[in-house]
């Protein structure tokens, strides 16, 4: 015969759970013996097992006490039902668990996997983080605006970093963050974005450098977005204008000549 502490010891449970179990009516509680102890057979060790096994798997002790008193049949079906519960939980758990991850992952918090890859091929090809950041920040408006047309959007950027023009336009770029408005940078740099921006249009149609399709008003918040990241991106708006083209977020072609009048009459 057995003390509790020693039924709790063979179970692999606390003393304090044996007597929670007899206080819910799961484990039968033995009398005292002649000495004032309760004494336990090897019985109580496999009911208590049993009882240890099933509330581990997370059934509720309510439900315990049916299992225990359940037919073979019965309880097998019991236990499968639970399995399935258990299976449920655990889909959920992971479901849990990427959401997680993409908050801890950045870029994959409010961005479609295809954008994070797009990416990560800037990061591979040496583009300063900071203008990693600024695609980044705009692409996700832009993304919860327009979702069905990332998958487009996409396929045409990484068309486009096939050309290693624009990575040197990437590559100018983050060189150029550190500098001031008049660096002689940021004219070659709008030169550079001119020229390639152009060869675009000549060769693709101007709807293959301004098809984002988005109204003037949010393609504003955009621009302001980039500007608030990059400030040079500002000043090469406004050098890019006496080139044919303004707009960053939306392009679109202007007359050089008449931006330039318009600049020198200045307001009103």
């Amino acid at each position: 015969m057995l003390t509790i502490g020693e039924l709790a010891s063979y179970a692999g449970v606390t003393v304090r759970a044996v007597r929670h179990y007899h206080a819910k009516g799961l484990l039968p509680e033995p009398e005292r013996d002649h000495s004032g102890y309760r004494r336990y057979d090897a019985g109580a060790v496999v009911e208590l097992i049993k009882i240890r096994t099933l509330a581990e798997a997370g059934v509720p002790l309510a439900r315990v006490r049916e299992l225990l008193q359940a037919e073979e049949e019965e309880f097998a079906a019991a236990v499968a039902d639970i399995d399935r519960r258990l299976r449920a939980e655990i889909r959920e758990r992971q479901r849990h668990r990427e959401r997680i991850a993409r908050l801890a992952a950045g870029d994959s918090l409010a961005l479609p996997a295809e954008v994070v890859e797009f990416l990560d091929r800037l990061r591979a090809l040496g583009v300063d983080e900071r203008i990693v950041q600024v695609e980044r920040d705009g692409w996700i408006p832009l993304a919860a605006h327009s979702p069905d047309r990332v998958p487009e959007w996409m396929a045409r950027k990484r068309e486009q970093l096939a050309d290693p023009q624009l990575i040197d336009f990437y590559l100018t770029l983050g060189q150029a963050l550190d500098r001031t408005d008049d660096d002689p940078r940021l004219v070659e740099l709008a030169d550079k974005l001119a020229a390639y921006i152009t060869r675009m249009a000549d060769e693709q149609g101007e709807e293959y450098v301004d098809d984002a399709d988005i109204e003037p008003p949010f393609a504003k918040l955009m621009d302001a977005l980039a500007f608030d990241t990059a400030p040079p991106a500002r000043r090469l708006i406004e050098l890019l204008k006496k080139r044919g083209w303004t707009g960053w977020t939306k392009l679109e072609r202007v007359d050089p000549a008449r931006s330039m009048a318009k600049e020198w009459a200045g307001p009103g």
